[in-house]
């Protein structure tokens, strides 16, 4: 099996090494053919190795980073500032090609910022664009953007649903991935202008493109793929996780009001701990940042050692599938082919 070799920002994140070397310990048990490159603070990740019995050998190594850029910093700060951050370095290794992806929970801003900055776009891709995975009623749905491009135009738009769709297609293996646009209602005459040109050009692609989907869509698991602007894609993501965390709290709450209910919840409790397990947002954490020549995957910045796992598992399904080298031969292709309809 083909090794796949993964550049850690170790330091990236509300919890640093704590969580980052434990899930790299897991993910060095549980993932086949995988070596890990730990970027970040030199002294005190050989303390966290030394804590799980971790020697550093041909499956794991560390790379010295000096800087640390922290959560709040700004993204210009990142670049120009901090040219030695554990998150720069972690990059620089993808350009360089010594690793095939990083993995990163550090500030959101700055990751992307850094990784068009160091990778650069892919040939025809106008901005890249943070895509995760939703569970939904009917398996779960890959949606983008999450919040790097707030403001998009019909062509990014189009942009957006080449590289969801050929994500979907490359990682879980559907032939032809629904793709669905998200707007105000499922009409035709509804939405703006710039949405419905969206849904034009869309439409004149060889994509599986379902047409609009509306916000319930979002978690029923409609169509494969959604594709809508940064900042409508982040609230809906905060919204959903918003409302994950209402439902725990409001289950609590009423099967911990007296002793009847107390009962009532430990009979259902197989029901609520797999109803725990399903909505968990850790089984889910991991964004690709596509777009990019290079695997670049956000982890939420507080994770712990399970969801950073899970993103680690990401960056290797991605490195497997080639998805880069297939976005790009996509893109080349429909260009391609809309010259030829020019002409």
């Amino acid at each position: 099996m083909a090794q796949k070799i993964i550049a850690l920002d170790a330091m990236g994140g509300d919890y640093g090494p704590s969580v980052t070397v434990a899930a790299a310990n897991m993910a060095l048990e549980e993932i086949p053919g995988i070596e890990l490159v730990l970027v970040g603070d030199r002294e005190q990740l050989s303390t966290e190795l030394q804590k799980h019995n971790l020697q550093q050998d041909r499956w794991v190594r560390v790379q010295h980073a000096s800087e640390v850029v922290e959560m709040g910093d700004l993204p210009v700060v990142a670049l120009k500032k901090k040219k030695d951050s554990s998150m720069r370095v972690a990059i620089n290794l993808v350009k360089e090609g010594e690793v095939q992806a990083c993995v990163s929970a550090g500030n959101t801003g700055a990751l992307m910022a850094t990784g068009k900055f160091v990778l650069k776009t892919i040939r025809g891709i106008s901005r890249p664009a943070i895509c995760t995975i939703l569970p939904g009623i009917h398996g779960h749905t890959h949606m983008l953007d999450l919040g790097a491009n707030p403001d998009c135009t019909p062509e990014i738009l189009l942009e957006f649903a080449l590289m969801g769709s050929i994500l979907a297609q490359s990682v879980e293996g559907i032939e032809s991935p629904s793709v669905g646009l998200l707007n105000i209602g499922s009409e035709e005459i509804k939405g703006n202008e710039s949405i419905k040109r969206a849904s034009q050009l869309i439409r004149g692609t060889r994509l599986n493109y379902h047409g609009f989907v509306e916000g319930d869509d979002v978690f029923r698991g409609t169509v494969n793929v959604i594709v809508t602007d940064g900042f409508v894609g982040n609230v809906s993501l905060k919204t959903g996780e918003g409302l994950a965390a209402l439902v725990s709290h409001v289950l609590r709450s009423e099967f911990e009001r007296n002793w009847l209910t107390r009962l009532a919840g430990f009979c259902a409790l197989p029901v609520l701990t797999a109803l725990k397990r399903r909505l968990d947002p850790r089984r889910h954490n991991g964004a690709s940042l596509l777009g990019l020549n290079g695997i670049v995957i956000k982890s939420h910045g507080s994770a712990d050692t399970s969801s950073f796992f899970n993103a680690i598992k990401i960056a290797a399904i991605e490195i497997e599938n080639k998805v880069p080298q297939r976005i790009s031969a996509e893109i080349e292709n429909y260009f391609s082919q809309a010259e030829e309809a020019v002409t």
